[in-house]
């Protein structure tokens, strides 16, 4: 029996250097979609509405395909704090958050565009930030650059020096794909990693 090809639907290289790990073969296809949160939509359900409507985006052209789509939102006190895209936004996103503790929602879904089978998952993952400087603060920007990662943090570089701790049970969902809960998925459809 034929494997059905497995699509990430993301353009994040972080994700596809975490599913590249798994070592199955695999396509990226980046969907554009509006990102944009609902009015009074909750920080896990943007995530998960998010990953699921990447998902669907991508099977309007892959109708036999899985389809991983995936979405990340991370909140300080219920406040969504997204990507922010210039060196200003992730000074006032670093200032906000340092000594805090801040909730990384990553969101997870494997959609069968061919039978219409839909798994979802939201895994939370909590980063306590350390009590920065100023100084410590311009020298991460100037080196790590995290202007398109939720909350200024690329935990998977440089951002582990202003990280005090972290506390979840998948540290990929840190960076954005909870793979143990992506194994369990694929399981179910039939496509074991081992």
């Amino acid at each position: 029996m034929n494997q059905p090809t497995l699509i990430l639907a993301s353009s994040s290289p972080y994700r596809r250097e975490l599913l590249e790990r798994l070592q199955l073969p695999f396509i990226t296809i980046s969907p554009d979609v509006d990102e944009t949160p609902l009015t009074g939509e909750t920080p896990p359900l943007t995530a998960l509405r998010l990953a699921q409507v990447k998902a669907r985006k991508v099977a309007e052209q892959y109708q036999d395909a899985l389809i991983i789509g995936c979405d990340q939102v991370a909140t300080l006190d219920d406040m969504q704090i997204g990507k922010p895209i210039t060196y200003e936004n992730a000074v006032k996103q670093l200032h906000l958050m340092r000594g805090r503790s801040v909730t990384f929602h990553s969101a997870l879904c494997l959609y069968n565009a061919k039978n219409h089978n839909m798994q979802t998952e939201v895994v939370p993952y909590i980063v306590e930030f350390r009590d920065l400087s100023d100084a410590q603060i311009e020298n991460y920007l100037r080196k790590e650059q995290p202007y398109h990662c939720a909350g200024s943090a690329k935990s998977e570089g440089l951002g582990i020096a202003i990280i005090s701790s972290m506390r979840g049970d998948d540290p990929n969902a840190l960076i954005g794909l909870p793979l143990i809960k992506l194994i369990n998925m694929l399981q179910n459809e039939g496509l074991s990693v081992l």
